[in-house]
């Protein structure tokens, strides 16, 4: 089941890559159903906190009528610290990433905040989730920049 949502995942981030946006994608499920879906929007929206987590934790937070989200975070790049801060904020139970984010990640790459002790919540964290996939568009895409 994993492979089916972060292919979910990965359509998210290909309407970034079209915007000309990084190319980062994300589909949030509880009970089986995708209850929020996101991408990068950060040049679209002129604003940096647009990335696809962020936006698929609002139109869950719409669907739940809560910000106690729960349920399962697939995302196509590990995520950033502000991205890692809102998941464990919203109580998501499981993160499903894709690819690594040498640069930013804060589940394991630079720093691990899913399992930092000190907060009163963690994720469990399953990496590498049609990995070949999600680091080929972005290097398709950083590729093109070029």
């Amino acid at each position: 089941m994993d492979s089916y949502y972060m292919r979910e995942a990965l359509k998210e981030a290909q309407k970034a890559y079209d915007l000309g946006e990084v190319p980062i994608g994300c589909v949030i499920v509880r009970g089986g159903e995708i209850i929020g879906r996101g991408y990068n929007r950060t040049e679209a929206d002129g604003c940096a906190m647009h990335h696809g987590e962020i936006m698929a934790l609002k139109e869950a937070d719409r669907a739940t009528e809560g910000w106690r989200i729960g349920g399962d975070l697939y995302v196509t790049v590990e995520p950033c610290p502000m991205c890692m801060g809102a998941i464990l904020n919203s109580r998501i139970d499981r993160l499903i990433i894709g690819t690594d984010n040498p640069r930013f990640g804060a589940a394991g790459s630079v720093v691990n905040l899913a399992a930092f002790r000190a907060f009163n919540h963690s994720v469990a964290v399953t990496e590498g989730v049609l990995a070949e996939e999600c680091r080929a568009l972005m290097q398709s895409f950083f590729k093109s920049l070029r």
